[in-house]
Formats: structure tokens, C-alpha cells, sequence
């Protein structure tokens, strides 16, 4: 595939660097000469100094002929104005965004372009360094905003009826692995001992979900 990267700082060059080694053809813009140093001296796409969403940089990209873009420069709005031009003027089918502000990310998901909010991604990430125990997203939808997570519930919910389980944790379980097979609960399914139970949660309340998910529901008695 041809795959066109707008912005070559630390992700968009790592990115250009490891498409390139999968053998894709790519195509790196920035409007700093001095930004394609980081993509090392092995990289042999191409490299096209200009503003991203400007007509005449993105044609010398071969944007007419990329099957993907993405626009992970550090500023939000130059990253959505070229992601819309990618997509809306040259038709590139898989167009995706890095956006800093979730607030924004949601409004540009319903312009129907994928985005990838670093602030709630990063503040996963460290979630999974410092409480390796705790709860991890497993998926989490382009704005950020929701995450499927493998929820580690206290021991003592084995025998519950999940739907307690929701209630007292305060999540929506959306399915659970159950002898390696998954199964959606309804409100007869009860906690059995080595179920992997995977709630839908807020980004927002991954800390308080954590922290009540740990609590036997026996201290609430």
C-alpha cells in the first residue's frame, strides 16, 4: 500500500519507519527540512517538505494513489483540516487524526474521521505501568471517551449474580470469557470462579472503577 504521514515527529516518524520496514510504500510531509532526521538514513520513502493539507504538497505525497493517511503532526487543527482534505477532496479511503483534546476528538468522530486522543490513550498507558493488576482497556473508541476493559474483581463476587456485580462496581458488563468461550450474560448469569468479566467504562472513571473493583462486596454488608 502507498500510506501518506502528515507531521514527522516522534510518532509520525516511528510509524513511517515501521511501515516502510512491512514494505509499504510511504511518503512522510512536514514543513521542517530538519524533522526527516529522525527517520534515519535507512528510510528510502519519500520525504515532502510543505504544509499537509496544502493541494500541491499532498499531490507531490501521491495522494491520488495512498490507500491511507495519517495526520499526527502536533497541532489539533492542522491535523483535522488535512485529514478532511485527505478524505473529502481526494477520496483517501482510511484517513485517521491524532487529536491532544478529547473534547474535539468526539466532534470530528461525527464528521466520520477517526481519531486517536493521545491524552486518554497516554493516561491508559501509565494506568497499565503503575497498577499492572488493575483495570485494562482492551479496546476503547476512536474519541477516547469509552473503554472494553478486563475488569479484576474481588474474589468474593464469585457466586454473585453478575448484574450486582454491575451494580455495586458501577459498570456495564458487555461479555465475559468463560473456559476460553465468550458468552453475553443476561440477569440469570452468576460469577463463576476464572471468569474473565469485560465492562464497557468510562475513560473518565477508570481510576474510581479500579479502586471500587478491588472492594469486597462483603464490606458493603
Amino acid at each position: 500500500m502507498h500510506i501518506v504521514i502528515m507531521g514527522c515527529g516522534r510518532v509520525g516518524s516511528s510509524l513511517a519507519r515501521q511501515l516502510a520496514r512491512a514494505g509499504h510504500s510511504v511518503a512522510v510531509i512536514d514543513r521542517d527540512p530538519a524533522a526527516f532526521r529522525r527517520l534515519g538514513a535507512d528510510f528510502h520513502g519519500q520525504q515532502v517538505t510543505g504544509v499537509g493539507f496544502d493541494r500541491d504538497t499532498l499531490l507531490a505525497s501521491r495522494i491520488r494513489e495512498a490507500h491511507c493517511f495519517a495526520a499526527v503532526s502536533s497541532g489539533d487543527n492542522s491535523n483535522i483540516i488535512a485529514a478532511r482534505v485527505a478524505r473529502e477532496q481526494f477520496g483517501v479511503a482510511t484517513v485517521v487524526a491524532r487529536i491532544y483534546d478529547p473534547k474535539r476528538a468526539q466532534v470530528y468522530e461525527r464528521l466520520g474521521i477517526p481519531t486517536v486522543a493521545t491524552v486518554p490513550w497516554t493516561t491508559d498507558r501509565l494506568l497499565r505501568s503503575l497498577i499492572p493488576e488493575g483495570l485494562i482497556s482492551e479496546w476503547r473508541d476512536p474519541s477516547g471517551t469509552v473503554s472494553i476493559a478486563n475488569l479484576p474483581y474481588h474474589r468474593d463476587w464469585i457466586g454473585r449474580p453478575l448484574r450486582e456485580l454491575e451494580e455495586g462496581i458501577g459498570v456495564h458488563v458487555a461479555f465475559v470469557v468463560r473456559f476460553g468461550n465468550g458468552l453475553l450474560p443476561t440477569s440469570e448469569t452468576v460469577v463463576q470462579d476464572g471468569d474473565l468479566v469485560y465492562a464497557s467504562v468510562l475513560a473518565a472513571s477508570i481510576v474510581e472503577v479500579t479502586e471500587r473493583s478491588a472492594v469486597s462486596p462483603l464490606d458493603g454488608v
